[in-house]
């Protein structure tokens, strides 16, 4: 029997297992709570906050590993299934296993060009990567890191809407086979961990390299510096300042020496923080859509069955059933829960994604099983970032697809069709 038909369980086990015969232990570990305790340790404070933190006292991201314990798989056996097949469609794109990487701004908090390792370590992975609207680096230099894998890409939704058609229409140009528009973070939510330290990395120029690479956004900030030209305050010059200003002049495109002279970074950050989401969002905006993209639509941060109901009457393509990993609004429903009513209420057939809480390819089972197209992991592959770079994000995601895979084996399903409800009960707790 080939590697290729065990499938990508069984090989990532045998190439686990035969390093160690010679002492060598993954970078990464394959399971989910050591994983995030190694990867603690790797972040500095600032971005442990920023990545692991949640919405006021955690309860909804409590809420999102809570909704997943109340399922159970139920194997089957003398099953007679040799053989799986992962792959499926969703909206066009062809994908390995049903699983894509989340979008997760300012990851360069985490590791350097933190967008194109990620987009580095997706493509060995061969699984689609959601590019970052709040990137640090810029989309089209993410997109190249893709190579043949496919990608879609995340718009946060500006006040100024000249910018929303830029960063539409780069999308575009670079390839993106979707548009996934993040609809719950029209401001921030509660977050104590970056509270207590007085931590916003936009404000100090992280995340933000698609708006100063867009021609849009830069116009923006000349306009700003021309307004204030001769009546800037003078500002106060602190130890922080001082350091803040310094990561400004580094990230912001251009000469280091020449940023530091410049008022353009600061510029830059306080139009960023001016327009970057727009709080009147509202169905009226994603109406305007159609006429200004022919990507597939999704909207993505859907709890309520409703608001599900309504994407899909105003013609989207496809929804992601999402809470934002518990970082916008505490004591939240949790996405699978959400995920069970959504599909209740939409019917089989309209592309219904999950994210938020998913940390195994047991979890992935589980979502799959109960309607869920596929899936977007988040925080673990920012934690394989922050262990081993590129190759740490891809040996997350073959950790995620090789538990999926055995579960399928063991509990007898040999395609992604045939995960249904059925191999499910709810904990009798």
């Amino acid at each position: 029997m080939t590697g290729a038909s065990r499938g990508p369980g069984r090989a990532r086990q045998d190439a686990i297992y035969r390093a160690g015969v010679f002492g060598r232990h993954p970078s990464v570990p394959t399971d989910a709570a050591e994983l995030e305790r190694r990867a603690h340790k790797a972040m500095s404070p600032t971005a442990w906050a920023y990545v692991a933190g949640g919405a006021g006292e955690g309860a909804t991201m409590r809420h999102n590993r809570e909704a997943f314990d109340r399922w159970r798989v139920v194997p089957r056996i003398l099953h007679g299934v040799t053989s799986r097949d992962l792959t499926t469609t969703v909206l066009g794109t062809p994908l390995r296993a049903p699983l894509l990487l989340a979008p997760v701004g300012a990851g360069c908090l985490v590791a350097p060009d933190s967008d194109v390792a990620i987009a580095r370590g997706a493509a060995a992975a061969g699984v689609p990567y959601v590019l970052s609207n709040q990137g640090c680096n810029p989309l089209e230099d993410t997109a190249a890191a893709m190579g043949a894998t496919p990608f879609w890409q995340q718009l946060y939704w500006s006040t100024d809407e000249p910018l929303v058609d830029s960063l539409i229409g780069r999308a575009e140009a670079a390839g993106a086979r979707a548009l996934v528009v993040t609809l719950d973070t029209t401001m921030l939510g509660w977050r104590p961990q970056d509270l207590n330290l007085g931590s916003l990395p936009f404000a100090r120029g992280l995340g933000i390299a698609q708006y100063t690479s867009d021609a849009r956004f830069r116009a923006l900030v000349a306009e700003r510096i021309a307004a204030a030209s001769g009546s800037r305050a003078k500002a106060q010059v602190t130890v922080g300042a001082v350091r803040t200003l310094l990561t400004m002049s580094w990230t912001h495109p251009g000469d280091l020496w020449d940023n530091l002279r410049s008022p353009e970074p600061r510029a830059a950050v306080e139009t960023f923080l001016d327009i970057y989401s727009n709080p009147a969002l509202s169905w009226a905006h994603i109406g305007t859509l159609r006429e200004r993209t022919s990507l597939p639509v999704l909207l993505k941060g859907i709890l309520h069955p409703d608001d599900a109901r309504r994407a899909f009457e105003e013609g989207v393509d496809g929804i992601i059933v999402s809470n934002h990993g518990g970082r916008q609004v505490d004591r939240a429903v949790a996405s699978l829960d959400a995920l069970v009513a959504v599909r209740e209420a939409v019917g089989p057939d309209p592309v219904v994604l999950l994210d938020s809480g998913v940390r195994t390819g047991a979890d992935l089972f589980v979502a799959l099983a109960l309607g869920a197209d596929a899936c977007l992991l988040g925080r673990p592959h920012i934690y394989g970032l922050a262990l081993d770079g590129a190759d740490g994000v891809r040996q997350v995601v073959e950790n995620v697809v090789a538990e999926l895979d055995l579960t399928m084996a063991l509990v007898g399903v040999g395609s992604i069709g045939a995960i249904t409800r059925d191999l499910l009960v709810a904990s009798p707790g």
